[in-house]
């Protein structure tokens, strides 16, 4: 039986053109948005006439072929992946107008507008020079699979961007023009007929390469683009400071060390993983110094070359086998030259040659060039070696010879015994004198490290040997080519210590005068909502161990902590989880404080607003004061990838604009004045939206219809990433990944990851506050950064929610009276959050403070409303179907579409 429909809303909702298609909405875009679907439709026409109907508006047929449904779901995910290019195109081209029509320092997100509104506010270069030498940024890439796109499909969506800025910025003849749009089309009829599926699951390995490339097409060229902006920004602002820009970005990832939930991620993957990022680097310095050899062609004649460079010339040129073949390589061009002397050295450091010696440390890449840089400069050359050389060395100084520095993750549940086996070899007398676990490891790290004998047995879980592959890699790949070791799960002081032991049992602990600090930072990972709130009296306890505090130091004095999103919000709700991850960080940072200890924090964000997705600018002003101090991380996952980085312009702009706002909250000043009451008034409703959203998920019917509401168990279909959807064989909602969690809700209309809870929590603050609990809240709204976020993201996610979708979507549900239980909850909590954010905002209808945000989202409604039609019959079939097999790609297939509109998977 399937649910009476869904009534009608009663809060106002985004408009939709009455009848109007695909194409028409498209059309709404922009002259690159009307080309694209045209052209779009041509080949459509001509390569599946029977698909054509779909962007014109009309429904899949539910009684054609399973191709040919497929086709209409491929058409309708390829509109909407190509609207989405021309939107970006359109957003970078209007980005470029305000910046050429009113100047740099009037783009917000730039590096030009912090330093001029600094500069008119009295600070001073001095202060500037200060920051940038501590400044830090690190987005880190991981493999969590929420991309649904291939590699392949991503460099045809590059193309095609690529094509429409080509047709914007040059002064075509109309032939010519005509010529470069029939190009287009070729470029998009080769696109329908690139598969879009992954037909099998991706490897590490796979993953790894995926990461390079994006380094390879974008991110190598946006690090240059956004230091030369810093660089001409700070000259600009302060034409008398003197501030030298150092390298403020670098990059991690997680790409071959995330070893949490992943039994594919081996020691042996993680040591090749390492050596493909050297190669990757190795290979872009090889390019940069063929281009800085053809670029410095200055002959001597024409300046004077310190003697001190000749001097240094002539002994580079005899590190090799061939003095006089350097020299003849380019008479009289000794800067060439000394490129040249480079290239040889990176050829024998590559394994190409062998009549040159190798680089030993990237440090000594680095030196050479200061060296280039420092004769250009007393050669009359300063602006050619800032130019052409100090680009190349802030890249060797910012990806040295390990491209990224990879972390490696282990949950606490795979730690905790592998630290514990080896009490057996270490004794127990260490055990009898402490007394429990944490002690146990206390006392444990407080004696020397003795070597295991030949015929002792191996850990379980090969915790320990991914450790001692830390300890080689670091001498045959890079020093820095690891990061952290993250210890998920973190929920005590023992963990964290198990941690410690491992890795001095794995030879990375380093002894001075007696005294033994760990060289690899290990940072606890808190992520439930619980853990969180533990988290500041473990961290306390931790500060009080001397080998803690001791690597703290030797480390460079500051602790990084790490906090999730996506599994606090999976844990909590929305409410609960934004609020205890703001409460943490002030906490941790006044413990860390108290302590002497400086702490960074690593935010584990995802791309969709249940795991921490929110706009760059706006996320960061929202993190309590004085917790950013010009240190960030955070993890940039699946398709934020590729919708951050997978073109260069926008890549560049997403750089800058991260970097920017960090530099913009790290300058010390006074606090903004807290709303009174503000805090009280978080808790309150944290308590509420806590309870509802805690009510939802432990309801007895509600795993039942999690899956049968929503494709959750049909995402482990799509070959998504190399690691599975749980991180164990349970059935039970803590073990499913926060991915597949978000993934399924958003699939089905529901959403609820990005909104349950909030209602509920200002309904009950309203009916006990009253006039006065109204008036706190909309100060809160104009005036708490936080508060303000939460309303503003939890308002956008009820636009995309649709409830009569959702109602179709229930219909899958065999069990009547869990149907009418879990989505009479979700109605009645979406009437309630609803009515009481347009309350507080003060609005008449959602998101009408967010015009391009509805717009964007109103042109993707035709869409979704045909692929979650054919997406439901399709579950239906694959589910109760014998000949399921058939069905199955078309059902990815709308998965895939579903997800191009939303722009995310999880």
């Amino acid at each position: 039986m399937r649910p009476a429909p869904a009534r009608p809303l009663v809060v106002p909702r985004v408009p939709v053109p009455e009848g109007a298609t695909a194409l028409e909405l498209g059309g709404t875009v922009s002259d690159a948005g009307r080309l694209l679907v045209r052209l779009l439709t041509d080949v459509v026409r001509m390569r599946a006439p029977d698909a054509a109907g779909a962007l014109g508006g009309a429904r899949i047929d539910r009684a054609g072929s399973p191709a040919a449904i497929g086709r209409s779901l491929q058409a309708l995910g390829m509109w909407a992946s190509l609207v989405s290019i021309a939107e970006l195109h359109d957003a970078m081209r209007a980005r470029r107008r305000v910046e050429l029509e009113q100047g740099e320092a009037r783009l917000a997100g730039t590096f030009a507008h912090v330093f001029a509104a600094w500069r008119d506010s009295g600070v001073q270069p001095s202060q500037v020079a200060e920051l940038l030498e501590t400044l830090r940024v690190t987005p880190t890439i991981t493999a969590h699979p929420t991309e649904a796109k291939r590699v392949t499909v991503l460099e045809k969506h590059r193309t095609i961007y690529r094509m429409l800025g080509e047709l914007d910025g040059m002064a075509w003849s109309a032939a010519g023009r005509g010529r470069r749009i029939e190009a287009l089309r070729d470029e998009i009829d080769v696109l329908w007929m690139t598969g879009e599926l992954r037909l099998e699951r991706p490897t590490v390995a796979h993953e790894v390469a995926w990461g390079i490339h994006f380094f390879d097409d974008t991110i190598f060229d946006a690090f240059g683009a956004v230091h030369d902006a810093l660089d001409h920004a700070a000259a600009e602002a302060f034409p008398g400071g003197s501030i030298d820009v150092p390298v403020v970005l670098e990059f991690g990832s997680w790409i071959g060390g995330d070893r949490d939930g992943n039994p594919n991620v081996t020691p042996a993957v993680t040591r090749q993983a390492v050596l493909e990022y050297r190669r990757a680097c190795l290979r872009r310095y090889r390019a940069r110094l063929a281009h800085l050899v053809q670029a410095l062609s200055i002959a001597e004649r024409s300046i004077t070359v310190p003697a001190w460079f000749r001097v240094a010339l002539g002994r580079a040129a005899a590190r090799g086998d061939d003095a006089a073949r350097v020299a003849s390589r380019n008479p009289g061009e000794l800067f060439r030259q000394w490129v040249a002397c480079m290239q040889d050295r990176l050829a024998a450091t590559i394994g190409d040659v062998a009549h040159a010696p190798p680089y030993a440390t990237a440090d000594e890449m680095i030196a050479e060039l200061r060296q280039l840089e420092r004769a250009l400069g007393e050669a009359g050359c300063k602006r050619i070696a800032r130019g052409v050389v100090a680009s190349l060395r802030r890249e060797v100084e910012a990806f040295r010879f390990s491209l990224v520095r990879l972390d490696v993750r282990d949950h606490a549940r795979r730690v905790r015994p592998a630290a514990d086996a080896l009490r057996s070899r270490l004794g127990q007398g260490i055990a009898s004198v402490c007394g429990g676990d944490a002690a146990w490891l206390r006392g444990a790290l407080a004696v020397p490290r003795r070597e295991p004998g030949a015929d002792e047995p191996q850990l379980p879980n090969d915790a320990l040997d991914v450790l001692r592959e830390i300890r080689a890699s670091r001498t045959h790949a890079d020093r820095r080519a690891f990061g952290s070791y993250v210890v998920s799960g973190t929920e005590g002081v023992g963990d964290v210590l198990a941690a410690y032991l491992l890795a001095k049992e794995a030879g990375l602990f380093v002894d001075d005068e007696g005294l033994e600090s760990c060289t690899i930072p290990i940072v606890p990972l808190f992520e439930t909502i619980e853990d969180l709130r533990r988290a500041p009296a473990v961290m306390a306890e931790l500060f009080a161990i001397p080998v803690v505090t001791r690597s703290i130091r030797a480390l460079g004095g500051a602790q990084e902590v790490m906090i999730g999103y996506s599994d606090s919000n999976k844990d909590g709700g929305f409410l609960t989880s934004n609020w205890e991850l703001y409460k943490a960080q002030t906490r941790l940072a006044r413990v860390a404080a108290e302590s002497g200890v400086r702490i960074s924090f690593f935010h584990g964000r995802g791309g969709s607003v249940s795991r921490g997705g929110a706009p760059t600018h706006r996320a960061i002003a929202a993190q309590p004061p004085g917790t950013i101090g010009g240190r960030l991380r955070l993890t940039e996952q699946g398709e934020v990838v590729s919708f951050k980085y997978a073109y260069p312009d926008a890549a560049a702009y997403q750089l800058e604009l991260l970097a920017s706002s960090v530099i913009e909250y790290s300058l010390p000043a006074a606090p903004a004045a807290p709303v009174p009451g503000a805090d009280d008034a978080m808790d309150a409703l944290s308590g509420a939206g806590h309870a509802a959203y805690r009510a939802l998920v432990r309801h007895p019917h509600f795993l039942a219809y999690l899956g049968a509401a929503t494709p959750v168990d049909e995402m482990a279909l799509l070959n998504f990433g190399s690691r599975p959807a749980r991180r164990s064989l349970t059935r039970d909602l803590a073990d499913l990944r926060a991915i597949p969690w978000v993934f399924a809700w958003t699939q089905s209309r529901h959403l609820i990851p990005g909104w349950y809870g909030v209602g509920s929590a200002l309904d009950a603050f309203l009916t006990i506050r009253g006039q006065r609990g109204e008036s706190l809240l909309r100060r809160m709204f104009a005036e708490s950064p936080v508060f303000r976020l939460v309303i503003d993201e939890t308002e956008k996610t009820l636009v995309q929610v649709d409830l009569a979708v959702a109602g179709a979507y229930a219909g899958l549900v065999p069990n009547e009276d869990a149907r009418a239980a879990i989505l009479g909850l979700v109605r009645a909590e979406f009437d309630r959050t609803a009515s009481t954010v347009l309350r507080i905002t003060g609005e008449s209808r959602l998101a009408e403070r967010f015009p391009q945000f509805s717009s964007r989202f109103a042109r993707r409604v035709p869409l979704l409303e045909r692929a979650h039609d054919q997406q439901i019959d399709l579950l239906r079939r694959v589910r109760e179907s014998d000949d399921k097999d058939r069905w199955l790609p078309s059902l990815l297939l709308s998965i895939n579409c579903i997800a191009a509109c939303f722009g995310t998977v999880g």
